[in-house]
């Protein structure tokens, strides 16, 4: 969105417009809608800039729920947001610490600002862009408590404020021939840098949130990392400061669920794996918070599992075991990993509906699929792994 279009959604047309067309649905004929509001004397231009924002409610109400109703966006700033539930989340550190005002530095479309807000936390928040500052402002305009400014946050004077939450951007930095960030941690991939945030942290409790693959040996030892995952899909991590930082608590994994939380926790940042052993009758996928978190062996401890391959992150039991961390399956076949016999024994017993996972091997599942061109009515999971040392796929069902 530039500054234009969001003048224009400003307008008195451009909200009509807005209320009129609503959550755009995934079946709507844009084509049919587009035509329909051009001859109703729309602006084209305006009616793009529309169209648009309605698509991006629409996705917006996974993270918003209702609220994304109200509130504008771009598009890589609904995807850098955090989901409102986890932003709820963190408010409420700042809530339980006793912090009552705070400074969202680089705020985005304004989440973590709205949910603190709504627990009556004065907020700060500074954005550099000028139109995403813009939404922000648009998005905390219900809250009298909230503020709003166009900023580069490293100028700004941070002894005026009882907390801080970051959310650093990321950059992709050097030419072709350089690591990518993700294969190797960079400080000056940040912006603002990952100087600048330590150097924060130093002077006041912080939150500070990460994309869910930041490397360990990128968090320092005075921080409690916690990364989280909501339904099964890991979010990010985050790391608090100060006051923020929960005693004895140095890494933990959270998994927010439609009913409940559940979480692990360490006091220690030395990584526990998992024992090894033969494969049982079960195996057990379990959630990315906790492979990333370096919690496997926790886990395995508390639920009587253990690994069957060095470094892969499945885990094997004798007993089926319910938990909100697994995914659960039985082995039904242990078989070597041969192209040619497993699309026979697929065709043999007439089973066509495939979920193909795999770890610790370089197979492409959807290229697999199509190798396998599975037929019938059946339906298995095909894990393409390690067993000990050798390269196996296991057939097995899912359990309910």
């Amino acid at each position: 969105m530039d500054r234009q279009d969001f003048i224009a959604l400003l307008s008195p047309e451009g909200q009509a417009l807005l209320e009129k067309v609503g959550p755009l649905e995934a079946k709507t004929d844009v084509v049919q809608l587009v035509s329909k509001l051009r001859a109703g004397g729309s602006d084209p231009s305006l009616v793009a800039a529309v169209l648009t924002q309605a698509k991006l409610r629409r996705q917006a109400k996974a993270k918003f729920g209702p609220f994304a109703d109200r509130m504008l966006f771009t598009e890589a700033g609904l995807e850098q947001a955090s989901r409102l539930n986890v932003a709820a989340l963190h408010a409420d550190r700042f809530r339980k610490a006793g912090i009552d005002d705070v400074a969202d530095l680089g705020c985005g479309i304004g989440a973590e600002s709205l949910a603190l807000a709504s627990l009556d936390i004065k907020v700060h928040a500074f954005e550099l862009d000028e139109v995403t500052a813009a939404i922000a402002t648009y998005n905390l305009a219900p809250f009298d408590n909230a503020e709003v400014q166009q900023a580069d946050v490293t100028e700004i004077d941070l002894s005026k404020f009882g907390a801080l939450f970051l959310d650093p951007a990321r950059r992709e930095l050097g030419g072709p021939n350089r690591e990518r960030a993700t294969r190797k941690f960079d400080p000056a991939a940040f912006s603002p840098s990952f100087d600048f945030v330590l150097a924060a942290a130093a002077q006041k409790p912080t939150g500070v949130k990460f994309g869910p693959g930041h490397p360990h040996e990128g968090i320092p030892d005075n921080a409690e990392a916690q990364w989280v995952s909501v339904g099964g899909n890991l979010v990010e991590l985050t790391l608090w400061f100060g006051s923020l930082a929960r005693p004895n608590i140095k890494r933990s994994a959270l998994l927010i669920t439609t009913d409940a939380k559940h979480e692990i926790t360490s006091d220690s940042t030395e990584r526990l794996d998992a024992e090894l052993g033969e494969l049982e009758e079960f195996v057990y996928e379990p959630d990315n918070a906790v492979i990333r978190s370096h919690l496997l062996g926790q886990l395995a401890q508390s639920i009587g599992a253990h690994i069957f391959s060095p470094e892969i992150a499945y885990l094997t039991a004798a007993n089926e075991i319910k938990s909100p961390w697994l995914k659960g399956y039985r082995v039904l076949e242990n078989l070597a990993f041969d192209r040619k016999k497993l699309k026979a024994y697929l065709r043999e017993r007439g089973i066509g509906i495939l979920e193909i996972k795999k770890r610790g091997s370089d197979v492409v599942p959807e290229e697999l699929r199509k190798e396998l061109a599975p037929k019938g009515k059946g339906a298995a999971t095909l894990i393409v792994t390690r067993v000990g040392d050798a390269h196996r796929v296991l057939v097995c069902e899912a359990l309910k």
